[in-house]
């Protein structure tokens, strides 16, 4: 069904979707899936979307892209393969590229994920979703919204300067950071135990990670491992802060820092956001040599501060929240299109069982808890206080080795097994997985801990120079699990060889003003 202008809007239909993008697109495909007959409107505020953060998938969302949507042809022709991920470290010894200690994979990955140009990806799931039966109204905004539990949601469509009242039963808010429904319901809730804030930017001219230049300055650095480090999610790591290094088909790289408030101060007074995010990354000495002759794109550099929030309802009976609209954790290890993909199908799943005569209330109160639980246990499991030792090439090594291994035969097992019906049990949410989601938790806690006291004794960074660690890769065999064996051994004897100087009643990290240099 192609566009439809205000005049042509129908005065109900069945579902509402606030939001053309990646997660509104999405849901309505899943649920027109599900319903080959249901009427679903879109509105869209933007005439044409444009790009956005989210542009690395990992395996979930690359599968749920790829095998869900059916986009893995179009994915290889018009965007880029992921080649895992990779990170970057400094201290006052490392003078360039080279001496910097490194983690990342030796190989090429063995399942797909996708370095993703968001405003051309945002509109062939649209295009899709709009062939398939979906009616899109754009540029428009909803306003007005009267949600009735139970019976039809009532809203007013604005076009120019035109006005529509239309109802639907279901709305689904996919409308991102706006978080329409959380803030005008007042759900809406700032995640005050996690103060991150990013600035980025589009970059033109960054150097190729493998290309000739760096080979012949470095090449050493260059014939130790066997796979490509341009087209990975490069991570260049500072005391307190990231920053991502994405790269986009046709040459631009997506460059962006990220920070705990808690512990660095970003560059304040003159000059802009670009010019202050180019200073806060050249005094790293491997963003120094990726940096020397690019330049970020004026129209293209954003700020935001104070980064995670989440809703305290994700659904109800006649409304569900997808995407960034329900909630938003941190960007670091890429989970935003995870929780666009779990979120969107627990909405097509509800809005669709409700549509075959199920009771909706029990349907409804399992979507919120299962969410929420999932939530609250990805948040700490992963992001809580991690910034105290992100910093810190050993903890992260260990930490990222771990969470790669629980990730993988946990989160991906699950969704790549058919039987396992993995997209509707999102992560931390199976009844096996509280413990698994607590030791996840327990040893970042402890990592974080471990971090903190470096900070205060002055020893940050004191393994961030001239070391490597290349990871051969991870399968989905289940027999693989016995590799967290010796994971743990590291672990114990990290705190039998320091931690251990952390069990006392030493306080929790609160973080202090951490440099701005690497």
């Amino acid at each position: 069904m192609p566009a439809v202008s205000l005049s042509e809007l129908s005065p109900s239909y069945d579902v509402v979707i606030v939001g053309g993008a990646l997660s509104g697109a999405a849901t309505a495909t899943l649920l027109m899936r599900r319903d080959p007959g249901i009427r679903v409107l879109i509105v869209e505020k933007v005439e044409t979307l444009g790009r956005r953060v989210g542009e690395a998938t990992v395996e979930v969302s690359g599968n749920f892209l790829g095998r869900v949507l059916g986009l893995t042809q179009y994915l290889n022709e018009k965007h880029l393969c992921k080649q895992g991920l990779r990170f970057w470290f400094a201290n006052e010894k490392v003078e360039q590229l080279d001496q910097a200690s490194e983690i990342g994979p030796r190989y090429l990955a063995r399942i797909p994920s996708y370095q993703i140009d968001r405003a051309a990806l945002d509109e062939e799931v649209l295009r899709r979703a709009c062939e398939g039966g979906a009616a899109v109204l754009r540029p428009a905004t909803v306003a007005e919204i009267r949600l009735a539990a139970g019976g039809m949601q009532e809203m007013e469509v604005k076009q120019g300067g035109e006005r529509r009242q239309v109802a639907a039963r279901w709305i689904v808010d996919a409308s991102g950071v706006a978080a329409l429904l959380a803030r005008k319901e007042g759900w809406w809730r700032p995640n005050t135990a996690h103060p991150t804030a990013s600035a980025w930017a589009r970059w033109k001219g960054v150097k190729d990670w493998d290309g000739r230049e760096l080979m012949e300055k470095f090449p050493e650095w260059a014939s130790c491992h066997h796979g490509t480090r341009g087209t990975a999610t490069n991570h260049v790591i500072g005391d307190g802060w990231w920053s991502w290094w994405i790269p986009l088909k046709g040459g631009d790289m997506s460059v962006g820092v990220v920070f705990d408030q808690r512990l660095v101060d970003f560059p304040s007074g003159g000059g802009s956001v670009g010019e202050r995010l180019k200073s806060f990354l050249m005094r790293h000495p491997v963003a120094r040599e990726l940096l020397e002759k690019a330049e970020y794109v004026p129209e293209d550099v954003h700020w935001r501060k104070n980064l995670p929030y989440f809703s305290t309802t994700f659904a109800g009976d006649g409304f569900a929240l997808v995407g960034d609209a329900a909630a938003f954790m941190d960007p670091f290890y890429s989970p935003g299109m995870d929780w666009i993909a779990f979120t969107a199908t627990r909405a097509a799943d509800t809005i669709a069982r409700q549509r075959a005569g199920e009771q909706v209330d029990p349907v409804v109160s399992k979507h919120n808890a299962d969410l929420a639980l999932c939530h609250s246990r990805w948040f700490d499991a992963l992001y809580r206080d991690k910034y105290h030792y992100i910093g810190e090439y050993d903890l992260l090594d260990l930490a990222f080795r771990l969470d790669l291994s629980l990730y993988y035969w946990g989160v991906v097992q699950a969704v790549f097994d058919p039987k396992a019906d993995g997209w509707k049990t999102a992560p931390f949410t199976h009844p096996a997985a509280g413990a698994f989601a607590s030791l996840m938790a327990f040893y970042n806690r402890r990592f974080a801990r471990i971090g903190a006291r470096r900070r205060r004794l002055g020893l940050t960074g004191r393994a961030n120079d001239r070391r490597r660690h290349l990871i051969p890769g991870f399968t989905l065999n289940r027999k693989e699990i016995w590799r967290l064996i010796p994971l743990l051994g590291e672990w114990a004897k990290l705190e039998l060889t320091e931690g251990w100087r952390t069990w006392g009643p030493e306080p929790e990290p609160t973080g202090k003003p951490a440099s701005e240099a690497a």
